[in-house]
């Protein structure tokens, strides 16, 4: 008969007096000692951040809470407006958008970055590399993630910002250089403005600091729930979901045929 395997985690346990997470004790050592970013990095890394991982991290985590009235935050306005007893409903309904078109891209952008440069290979010719890349992308007619904006042009404001948070920290490595020659690339193969977006950026900083990259969209989540609550939030303020759907609903009737 094969062996169980033993059932083991080292996230968190509890006793009659005592909580631990990830080997620290909550109500001492974590609450009022830890912001919200440091305990998500706890979590996911097994260990407390340093000050500069900490300062680079949370950093990532603004900046992509609020993006405006993206399909994600409609979806989020309307099950609010379906079912207001189960906000967590339209939060969850929202996080399901988190995806290759609106704010997923930093997964995949991770993706490509720490595969191209695993085990140190052709570490010394990013040029190269992100010749391959671009090369790899315009033969099959694919878009190159984390490279490219429909408004923010001839650059996203946003990127040049993490990337200096990044390099005042320690954090600005080979992730972001190989990032930069692929941006570089494929402004010269296609001829027109591809600059690194935000979630491009937040990709190869998250790889700068170790994260692998199945789990970037997951930081991606953490940031956007906050901002889906956000809408919520405004919309118990003031209303629009409802005059969405009625105007949608008598655009859809005025143009049935």
């Amino acid at each position: 008969m094969k062996a169980r395997k033993p059932i083991k985690s080292q996230m968190g346990w509890s006793t009659a007096d005592k909580i631990v997470v990830r080997g620290h004790d909550l109500p001492n050592e974590l609450i009022g000692h830890i912001d919200l970013g440091g305990m998500a990095f706890l979590e996911i890394m097994g260990r407390r951040p340093s000050v500069q991982e900490a300062e680079v991290f949370n950093a990532l985590l603004v900046t992509l809470v609020e993006h405006g009235m993206t399909p994600q935050a409609i979806a989020t306005r309307m099950i609010n407006a379906a079912a207001p007893e189960a906000l967590q409903a339209a939060v969850a309904a929202g996080l399901c958008g988190v995806g290759s078109v609106f704010a997923g891209g930093s997964e995949q952008c991770a993706k490509i970055l720490q595969e191209a440069l695993s085990d140190g290979k052709d570490a010394g010719n990013l040029e190269k590399i992100a010749a391959g890349i671009v090369e790899s992308f315009v033969l099959r007619k694919g878009v190159i993630p984390g490279i490219g904006h429909p408004v923010h042009k001839p650059i996203d404001p946003r990127t040049p910002v993490l990337f200096a948070i990044a390099e005042r920290n320690g954090f600005r490595g080979r992730y972001v250089a190989l990032l930069e020659a692929i941006s570089k690339e494929a402004e010269r193969r296609l001829q027109r403005s591809l600059p690194i977006n935000a979630t491009g950026a937040i990709g190869a900083v998250l790889c700068e600091l170790g994260f692998p990259w199945r789990i970037c969209r997951g930081i991606v989540v953490i940031s956007r729930a906050v901002g889906l609550v956000g809408h919520i939030a405004e919309e118990m303020r003031n209303p629009i979901a409802l005059e969405i759907w009625a105007r949608t609903e008598a655009e859809v009737y005025e143009n049935k045929d």
